[in-house]
């Protein structure tokens, strides 16, 4: 894992210095494709890594012990691959329908974390065990399948109110690979 704390002022070093693990637009049309898995293995803030790693943890024990690590890890990368896509699909389509500089702007908006690998596999861990109990914010107890649309909605909610924090599209990538896999785990394809 890489992890870079950055401040408002030092965010156009890390830029200049990291474009190897960070995706954007311009990344993607400069040719560097390895950037939709390195930005799963890349954090800016402390956060951001210590809440993906407990997501991860947590949900990923169960996938690892129902499936193998050797699932665990595909999983992760194609949760991975699948959040990089829609992020990169949604700029695109922002950049389109954009009328004013906002569009090429876009196209410079960074993402790093592990969170659409880490949604594919919190999300298939509730796709199969949707009534277990899952603890929201380690004390309240909430029905998985109560938790799952949560985490949905809230994402869809975080593209149609624009929140350039948090990629909801990279999250909803995640959720994607995760109900791939859940179709192929109920055909019995794993």
């Amino acid at each position: 894992m890489a992890f870079y704390q950055l401040s408002n002022d030092g965010i156009e070093k890390c830029v200049v210095s990291n474009l190897n693990v960070i995706l954007s637009l311009y990344n993607f049309k400069s040719g560097r494709l390895h950037t939709l898995i390195t930005n799963a293995f890349s954090h800016v803030h402390s956060w951001h890594l210590v809440s993906n790693m407990i997501g991860l943890y947590f949900f990923g024990m169960n996938v690892a012990r129902n499936f193998g690590p050797e699932f665990l890890l595909k999983l992760y990368l194609a949760g991975a691959v699948g959040g990089s896509v829609l992020y990169l699909l949604h700029q695109a389509y922002k950049a389109q329908t954009s009328k004013d500089r906002r569009g090429i702007l876009t196209t410079l908006e960074l993402a790093m974390g592990a969170s659409g690998a880490v949604n594919a596999v919190m999300l298939l861990d509730i796709f199969l065990f949707p009534k277990a109990t899952l603890y929201l914010n380690f004390f309240i107890p909430v029905p998985a399948v109560l938790l799952g649309v949560f985490l949905i909605g809230k994402d869809m909610l975080r593209i149609l109110e624009g929140d350039r924090e948090v990629s909801g599209s990279a999250h909803l990538g995640g959720a994607a690979v995760a109900a791939i896999a859940w179709a192929a785990v109920r055909k019995g394809r794993f």
